[in-house]
């Protein structure tokens, strides 16, 4: 039996475990990478550690979320980042130079490679055939330590692509389909490979767009395959000597199979709330709008910018319609303007912002009050944007332009002819922006700048003999990291202030819940399906354990989630029956007689509510490793007992 694109890569980068469906793994991991919104604690943590120098092929520190400077705090934890990193060894994107995955797919990834990110959207980078996987900033750090990087084997989901995409459909609605096929839980613990004739018809950035909002199915990852397109944009980019063809081979066997024909697609609209609620563009057709914001990780390569700014090209942006693009690199926007888009884009009345993550992640741009913002971002979870009640809509660059114009949702395959776009055989290379750590000899020398908003990070503890505590919370399904750690202008300065941030934590679900948890000296939290779906901020489990949680019992979890949760020494835990979840409520007394030794060798232990007197029995789902990180109180006690 011959292996698929991911288990070949697995298998070269394999360092324990055997590639069995289900069972743990560790890989070697070659290049790592982080935010700014997630760095800063990745970096407090990798000092923590004691590692003098990093240890892995390649990696990158970028700042691209925390980049509106309304107060000290983001210019000292950017300060922070350029130090630490110049001292330890990492390569540091500076402000300006464009956000992480679309810089690093143009100027770092290579196939064949693996690459953890602080950032679900790391997958970006399986586009150009690369296993790159978002994880929590410890996992990142201990990597970045040459330590093993850990996951569970994933099932192998594969997507045929046939037929060719038509005019005015684009990699957004590819990605679109899929999730309307799949659902946001139906790529958890697997990766998507992507085959087929139709990939052929696929440029790099449009591959990258369909990888990056992979994150949303729930997926460890998604990859393309390797090939003459893929050494065609490194060629272009001046890095032709990392290409390596990478193919599943010919008697690869997969879990599960599903065919989307390019040709059939149409334009497609995630609607509010999340990125699975799909309909067709002209089932919203004629729908007023408010705003569009054109950009993001997801689409703000040449080839989107290219594209919009030919649509836009001698018109103007409707006057009910305030309309925002971010180039996803200095790169792209040095180029737009030496080709004249730029022009174009200006003078039909396109509000340019910085390259950077900015109107995503609520940093800036927020919609008005129940505003109607269509995006061809990646996630449109409720108030994400920034306010509360806006009706926040996913599409194409196609469909955002054409709406942009209208006032309206707009289908663009009513406009006719799509314009013809072609990528750039050689792009414009100036790396000037990203700066070269210290020799190792010279790095005794670098003072590293800590301001006063950086704190001290919690660290976990070892379970208690018994549980007993109150069910603090209990929250839905498809609960997100925004729903526990909200992002936005106002809180992603405190990313490196758990005791400040924790003020915010779960106020999208509950305002009172950072009070009362400081007062009960916090407890038990209980969620439904898919807990924890989303970004891969481990503040989504830092702020949480800061706040006393000892424990999360949910249906099921979302992977990088429950990762984060073991990380920092919280024990997640499943329902044996997911009806029991409705057998105890929030303000219940709970107990959980041999909660320690149950973590260190049970595989399912009961947990009693002392209000009702209902006994409902618990599925500890651990690997052994993962017991002595939690017996230990947490991963940074493990790795500093262990090594």
């Amino acid at each position: 039996m011959g292996y698929t694109i991911a288990q070949k890569i697995i298998k070269s980068h394999l360092v324990s475990g055997e590639m069995i469906p289900g069972t743990e793994i560790g890989l070697r991991i070659d290049q790592t990478l982080t935010q700014d919104a997630t760095g800063t604690m990745a970096y407090l943590q990798f000092e923590a550690m004691g590692t003098e120098r990093v240890k892995t092929e390649l990696s990158v520190a970028y700042i691209d979320h925390n980049t509106l400077q309304a107060g000290f705090e983001n210019a000292d934890d950017h300060r922070y980042i350029q130090t630490v990193t110049k001292k330890h060894g990492i390569r540091f994107s500076r402000p300006g130079n464009g956000i992480c995955h679309q810089v690093h797919l143009e100027r770092f990834a290579v196939p064949g490679k693996t690459l953890i990110g602080s950032d679900s959207h790391t997958p970006t980078a399986g586009g150009i055939g690369m296993l790159a996987m978002g994880a929590g900033g410890l996992d990142v750090a201990v990597a970045m330590g040459g330590g093993t990087y850990y996951i569970t084997m994933p099932r192998i989901i594969h997507i045929n692509l046939t037929g060719k995409l038509p005019d005015y459909v684009g990699a957004k609605d590819v990605i679109l389909e899929v999730l309307r096929l799949l659902s946001v839980k139906g790529g958890v613990g697997a990766i998507v490979e992507y085959g087929g004739e139709g990939v052929k018809t696929l440029s790099v950035p449009q591959r990258a767009t369909i990888t990056n909002m992979g994150a949303e199915l729930g997926a460890t990852t998604s990859i393309f395959p390797a090939d003459e397109i893929t050494e065609a944009f490194l060629a272009a980019q001046d890095r032709a000597e990392a290409f390596t063809p990478l193919t599943p081979d010919a008697d690869a066997v997969y879990d599960a199979e599903y065919t989307v024909d390019l040709s059939t697609l149409v334009p497609l609209a995630a609607c509010p709330h999340s990125p699975d609620n799909v309909k067709p563009v002209s089932a919203l057709q004629g729908t007023a709008i408010n705003q569009v914001c054109i950009g993001s990780c997801t689409n703000s390569s040449m080839l989107d910018m290219l594209t919009v700014a030919a649509m836009l090209k001698g018109k103007t942006v409707h006057p009910d319609v305030s309309l925002s693009i971010s180039p996803g690199s200095k790169q792209v926007y040095t180029m737009l303007a030496q080709c004249g888009a730029l022009a174009d884009l200006i003078s039909a009345g396109a509000r340019i912002l910085e390259c950077a993550c900015g109107p995503c992640i609520g940093m800036g741009f927020s919609p008005k009050s129940a505003g109607v913002s269509l995006r061809t971002f990646n996630r449109n979870f409720l108030a994400r944007s920034g306010t509360a009640d806006a009706e926040v809509y996913l599409v194409s660059p196609e469909t955002a332009a054409a709406s942009a114009i209208a006032g309206v949702f707009t289908d663009p395959t009513t406009l006719g002819k799509a314009p013809e776009i072609t990528l750039p055989t050689h792009f414009l290379i100036n790396d000037n922006l990203i700066e070269m750590p210290a020799d190792e000899k010279d790095a005794a020398d670098v003072t590293v700048e800590r301001g006063p908003n950086i704190k001290p990070i919690p660290v976990g503890k070892a379970p208690a003999d018994d549980l007993s505590c109150e069910l603090i919370l209990k929250v839905g399904d498809n609960i997100t990291t925004d729903h526990i750690m909200p992002a936005g202008t106002k809180i992603l300065p405190y990313r490196s202030n758990v005791p400040k941030l924790s003020e915010f934590c779960f106020t999208v679900c509950d305002k009172d819940f950072p009070e009362r948890a400081k007062a009960k000296d916090g407890g038990i939290i209980v969620g439904g399906s898919n807990y924890g779906q989303g970004s891969s901020r481990e503040h989504a489990a830092l702020v949480p354990l800061y706040l006393g949680i000892k424990a999360v019992v949910a249906k099921s979890f979302a992977r990088i989630h429950v990762a984060n949760l073991i990380n920092f020494g919280i024990v997640p835990m499943t329902f044996c029956d997911p009806a029991d979840y409705d057998k105890i409520a929030e303000g219940d007394a709970l107990e959980i007689v041999g909660f320690a030794n149950a973590v260190e060798s049970a595989d399912t232990l009961i947990l009693r509510d002392k209000t009702n007197g209902v006994e409902v029995p618990l599925t500890l789902s651990l690997t052994p490793r993962q017991r002595a990180i939690l017996s230990a109180g947490g991963l940074l006690n493990y790795t500093r007992a262990n090594g």
